[in-house]
């Protein structure tokens, strides 16, 4: 039975999240319905990472079996002409071994966060930035971001609904720029807590605002308590930009 793995770009904005549920729109659904279309095969497909409500994703992952052995970028084409009315599009399609899995082969995974920093609200870019007019001091983030670097307990940036069995992870890189009028904030990790990103951003963007100091972030981190977490970021600014395998 051969498997594919697809690179997948969405818009999450009009999406109930990635995973499939009934009677909602999710990108997992679209397709699943998609690929239903083209080969008549009703399946579940794994992913790398399931986003959530309003997030979006310009490099996600997902692997599945079909029945026949179809060329690969007939796949590709063919999920994209049945994906002409969604906000999602397949990038590329290639053939995996049978032991290959979206999810479980997966060794990183990156984030990145817009913020649109400037007095004007976004007109292009309405529901994919979010919308700061204060100034932002983005070297002071990425100052502060350093503290979440290495293994921790993060408790204190995990959502209350997180089903992870543990609240330690290993952060690799959290790096804070300014990019003309916006503000980048990259995460990269093998794995991340339940709106992990959106916890660290939001708490980084009081130190952007000089509410909090530079240090304030590793008291946070080191309180071991969701209390004692900043705001939570809205998901428009999040992407799910790579997937290392």
């Amino acid at each position: 039975m051969p498997r594919y793995r697809l690179t997948v770009e969405y818009d999450g904005s009009g999406y109930n999240g990635f995973q499939a549920q009934p009677g909602q729109p999710t990108v997992q659904g679209a397709l699943e319905a998609a690929i239903k279309a083209f080969s008549g095969q009703t399946l579940r497909l794994a992913a790398a990472g399931r986003t959530d409500t309003g997030v979006h994703a310009t490099g996600q992952v997902v692997s599945f079996d079909l029945d026949k052995a179809w060329p690969e970028h007939t796949v590709m084409n063919a999920m994209n002409a049945h994906l002409i009315e969604e906000e999602v599009s397949v990038l590329d399609c290639v053939g995996v071994d049978d032991d290959w899995h979206a999810r479980f082969s997966a060794t990183g995974r990156r984030y990145l966060y817009r913020i649109l920093n400037r007095p004007g609200r976004p007109a292009l870019d309405l529901g994919r930035v979010w919308h700061m007019k204060k100034p932002l001091d983005a070297e002071a983030m990425h100052a502060a971001a350093q503290a979440l670097v290495g293994l921790h307990d993060f408790t204190t940036f995990r959502d209350v609904n997180c089903q992870s069995k543990s609240p330690e992870k290993t952060l690799d890189v959290a790096r804070v720029t300014r990019a003309g009028e916006e503000v980048h904030l990259v995460f990269e990790a093998r794995s991340f807590l339940h709106r992990q990103v959106r916890s660290m951003t939001g708490t980084l963007a009081e130190v952007g605002l000089g509410r909090w100091a530079v240090e304030d972030v590793a008291k946070a981190l080191e309180a071991r308590d969701r209390n004692a977490c900043g705001p939570v970021a809205p998901s428009e600014g999040l992407y799910l930009t790579g997937v290392v395998y």
